[in-house]
């Protein structure tokens, strides 16, 4: 069975309905079933340190809520978390103000074992398009608060502000951008994906000429089983940067390879001596971990090697955004995944999303029109050719430029769709990068088909530099590509109905925890003329 017919097979069609959550019943349930539990549940927790100790977050929102998670863990780095094997009761509250004495909802949840003790509660029944507030209690200890958003009701937003970031390896730098994103308070995070990396830990001076700035607890070794991916999350969770961000704003997460393994296809690992059962093993034990440590919804959680990562979010009339799934589904890599020129990328039966996915999108772009249609995805989608000489295309086979048919099929469909305002927004190679999108980048038309703004890296490949080496030939190489940049940082983006504003926040050297926020370009997009304008 191909990775594209058990996309069919096993993995239904997400509607609107299941993308933005049950509403009240979806809580009612959840709460019933926890009822049960709780007659079993450890009756009176006490805790010889914070069972908060991996923070709080809220995510995926719709009109009237979001999703709050946490996970119960006095003892992070050990097996377990430090919890016993029985379910504990954790209560919740949700309040109209940030000193939480105006509740407006609560109730309790049960952390189980067998889920690492994680809690998903899906609020529902509040009013759209407002701030809410929320906290957790357990055996008398209480979480920090955190900040969830409402989506708007439709034709009810004016100008929202998303922040797209990504890529933060633990051992090349502090989690800096993450610390200004929680000053920002965006209205939403979308975080593209490389939450972790599941390397075997570096050794300062030993492994790596690059500097190590800081190591990893444990000196872990390769993640493999469900208990490394949980170590590793508990590791990076731990960063007090990362925390602030997620309790600031609510994120709407994707993975992207380094949750699984570096350059990962469908069912097929990097490494070839790596059996399809193995590594679909591997996939169950990775794809459950990331369900535990995100703020999720039940439509989310994964089923053996298979997970429903790909969803809908509309912002009112303002924006639609899709999140999509570029790993999953994908054909496996060609000419030996890396940089290359190679003629069997352009075999039309390759993919990047799946028969399935391709379907559910071609199907969204004809949806009642948003002012702005973004897709929110993981590696760069404009072609981008590294060698200088024009007779000469040598591209990326981890990209999209590894399956352009695909590509071809999905600007056709936007097209055909008529759609005006397209954005799309990725991340992956540790660069900020503004490109123009063209059906054709060979003859580029006058009137681009979108933008794609790639987002840098938190911290991954450590402080980088403001200008690549080739820089120069890059620009001149790809004409449709119109910034290119390798510091570490994030993108803001303020979404009005009239301009797309993309704001390109470096914050200088990863290896120290005091870098500064600067925008060092920014962009804008009007919308009746989707092309990049540079601004000051």
């Amino acid at each position: 069975m191909s990775s594209d017919d058990r996309d069919d097979a096993s993995l239904s069609r997400p509607d609107r309905r299941r993308a933005l959550g049950w509403g009240g019943a979806a809580v009612a349930l959840s709460l019933g079933a926890d009822a049960t539990l709780l007659r079993h549940a450890w009756a009176t927790p006490r805790f010889k340190a914070t069972p908060f100790s991996l923070g709080i977050a809220s995510g995926d929102p719709a009109t009237d809520g979001f999703v709050i998670w946490t996970r119960l863990a006095p003892e992070p780095l050990k097996r377990g978390g430090g919890m016993p094997a029985r379910p504990v009761g954790v209560s919740w509250e949700i309040a109209a103000d940030e000193a939480m004495t105006r509740r407006v909802a609560s109730g309790t949840a049960t952390a189980r074992p067998e889920h690492a003790h994680s809690v998903h509660v899906e609020v529902a029944g509040l009013e759209p398009g407002r701030d809410y507030f929320y906290r957790f209690e357990v055996g008398g200890a209480w979480s920090p608060v955190g900040r969830g958003r409402t989506l708007p009701a439709p034709r009810s937003a004016d100008r929202i502000t998303v922040v797209s970031a990504g890529c933060q390896r633990y051992e090349d730098g502090h989690f800096t951008a993450w610390r200004h994103i929680a000053t920002d308070r965006p209205n939403l995070v979308i975080h593209y994906g490389d939450y972790i990396y599941e390397y075997k830990a570096i050794a300062p001076g030993t492994d790596r000429a690059a500097q190590v700035v800081r190591s990893m607890p444990g000196a872990p070794g390769k993640c493999l089983s469900l208990d490394d991916f949980r170590n590793r999350y508990a590791i990076y969770k731990l960063d007090p940067d990362l925390q602030a961000a997620h309790a600031a704003a609510p994120f709407v997460t994707s993975f992207d390879d380094h949750e699984v393994e570096n350059d990962w296809a469908g069912f097929v690992s990097e490494n070839s001596d790596v059996s399809r059962a193995a590594f679909a093993n591997r996939r169950s034990a990775a794809f459950k971990a990331w369900y535990e440590h995100m703020p999720l919804r039940k439509s989310q959680a994964p089923r053996g090697p298979d997970i429903l990562a790909y969803r809908r979010l509309r912002i009112g009339d303002l924006a639609q955004f899709d999140i999509l799934d570029t790993r999953q589904y994908r054909s496996p890599q060609v000419c030996d995944a890396g940089w290359a020129v190679c003629p069997a990328a352009r075999e039309k039966a390759r993919t990047m999303l799946g028969r399935r996915q391709e379907e559910w999108l071609r199907s969204g772009l004809s949806m009642p029109r948003a002012r702005w249609h973004v897709l929110a995805q993981q590696v760069p989608m404009a072609r981008h050719d590294r060698n200088p000489d024009p007779a000469v295309l040598e591209t990326n086979m981890d990209k999209w430029d590894g399956a352009t048919a695909a590509r071809d099929r999905l600007f056709s469909a936007v097209n055909e769709a008529a759609i005006a305002r397209l954005v799309v927004l990725s991340g992956d190679v540790h660069q900020n990068r503004a490109y123009e999108l063209h059906r054709d980048f060979d003859a580029p038309a006058r009137s681009p088909l979108g933008v794609e703004f790639v987002a840098t890296s938190i911290s991954s490949g450590g402080d980088g530099r403001a200008t690549p080496a080739n820089a120069a030939k890059l620009l001149e190489t790809n004409p449709h590509l119109k910034f290119v940049n390798a510091e570490r940082g994030y993108v803001r983006h303020t979404i009005s109905r009239d301009t797309w504003t993309a704001d390109y926040v470096t914050v200088g050297k990863v290896s120290s925890p005091d870098g500064r926020p600067r925008v060092r370009t920014r962009f804008v997009v009007e919308s009746g003329d989707v092309r990049l304008q540079a601004s000051t």
